[in-house]
């Protein structure tokens, strides 16, 4: 368990201190905002990479969604508790960088507007932390490996969630490239992220006969409770990722209004 939790503790702020390294070393005219935006996607799309990796294991190897058991559900669950901690450190690193940090020092008013500015991501990921987690161990009494590997697949869209903020510290927005990959983010979010949960209800019902619209009464009340906790964020974001890509094919085809030109900049 503990080597577990050392070696995520290692791993990600040592992949990301590379990566920001190699960048200030290599790539001339970047800032510390560049390259510490970039290495946070970096770090962050190997985590996912990893998660999605250990998901698809799971779930292929539990047949009783309820009973069935893999070692890799809290093996994973501890390797990543501490990414959880590190990236609210590194996405506070590149904001901080990004509004010209590095001549005011870092501040209470720093960390604040970093706060106000991504509060639902850390929300998100101080939940996973130290909800998510305490109950993945603690609390299941072995129970739901099944649905757990689910929610590691949810990841799955991050990788190009980052490759496309990547394309865009490139200056590469304007490409096909940029194109091909909002459309992959738009289906795999939509996929691993929203109809997910509809497919865990539909999986449950199919082992038990029960339709999948008589399962959420079949459940303990936590368990849909939940599920909706997840499942809401992810709809809003899923509407913001909708919104972002309208002013993108909007502004492409040069019909975007000032006022909305004002919003994306």
């Amino acid at each position: 368990m503990l080597s577990a939790v050392l070696a995520g503790a290692v791993a990600f702020p040592l992949l990301f201190c590379c990566v920001r390294q190699t960048l200030k070393s290599s790539v001339t005219g970047w800032s510390d905002a560049d390259s510490a935006c970039v290495s946070e996607r970096v770090v962050s799309a190997f985590h996912a990479s990893l998660a999605t990796a250990a998901g698809v294991l799971v779930v292929t190897s539990c047949k009783d969604v309820m009973i069935d058991s893999h070692w890799l559900v809290n093996g994973f669950v501890l390797f990543g508790a501490p990414y959880m901690a590190f990236d609210i450190y590194a996405m506070y690193l590149s904001h901080f960088y990004s509004q010209g940090g590095a001549h005011k020092g870092h501040s209470l008013k720093s960390l604040r507007a970093f706060l106000l500015k991504d509060w639902m991501l850390v929300l998100h990921h101080t939940v996973l932390l130290l909800v998510f987690m305490p109950i993945t161990l603690f609390f299941r009494k072995g129970l739901g490996d099944f649905f757990i590997g689910c929610l590691f697949i949810t990841e799955f869209s991050t990788p190009f969630i980052s490759i496309g903020k990547i394309l865009i510290q490139l200056g590469l927005e304007n490409t096909r490239l940029f194109r091909v990959n909002g459309i992959v983010v738009l289906l795999t979010f939509f996929i691993c992220r929203v109809l997910l949960f509809p497919f865990m209800y539909w999986r449950y019902g199919q082992q038990f006969g029960i339709p999948v619209h008589r399962v959420p009464f079949h459940l303990p009340l936590q368990c849909n409770v939940g599920n909706l906790v997840i499942l809401a964020p992810q709809i809003y974001w899923f509407m913001l990722l909708l919104r972002k890509a309208k002013r993108l094919y909007l502004r492409q085809s040069g019909r975007l209004t000032e006022k909305e030109k004002s919003r994306t900049e």
